[in-house]
């Protein structure tokens, strides 16, 4: 079924202290919008989804597979299937993320 989404629309979840995030869920795929406030971290984690992130606004320190890089506005990473990777927001961030295959838990 096609519907049209509008992002300012779409309710917010707190997924994690400081991470809110709105979802959009195809077949095989998860579109995830996050707001992001400053300090918030997620803790060292992996998961079967192959991920790409992309930095709207803000910056970011990120560490995939012990390798850190301060990613900024425009900045995106491919993070490949069971790669353990983690990240703190060093300012207010908003931050979009893919992840295929699709996030059963950000239904």
């Amino acid at each position: 079924m096609n519907k049209k989404l509008n992002i300012k629309n779409l309710k917010s979840r707190e997924i994690m202290s400081g991470f809110n995030g709105k979802f959009v869920n195809g077949e095989n795929i998860t579109w995830a919008f996050w707001d992001i406030k400053k300090d918030s971290s997620i803790p060292e984690h992996f998961h079967v989804h192959e991920q790409i992130m992309y930095v709207i606004s803000g910056s970011f320190s990120f560490t995939l597979e012990g390798e850190t890089s301060v990613f900024g506005e425009g900045d995106t990473i491919v993070i490949p299937s069971n790669h353990k990777h983690y990240g703190t927001a060093l300012t207010d961030c908003k931050i979009m993320d893919v992840f295929c295959p699709k996030r059963e838990e950000y239904k």
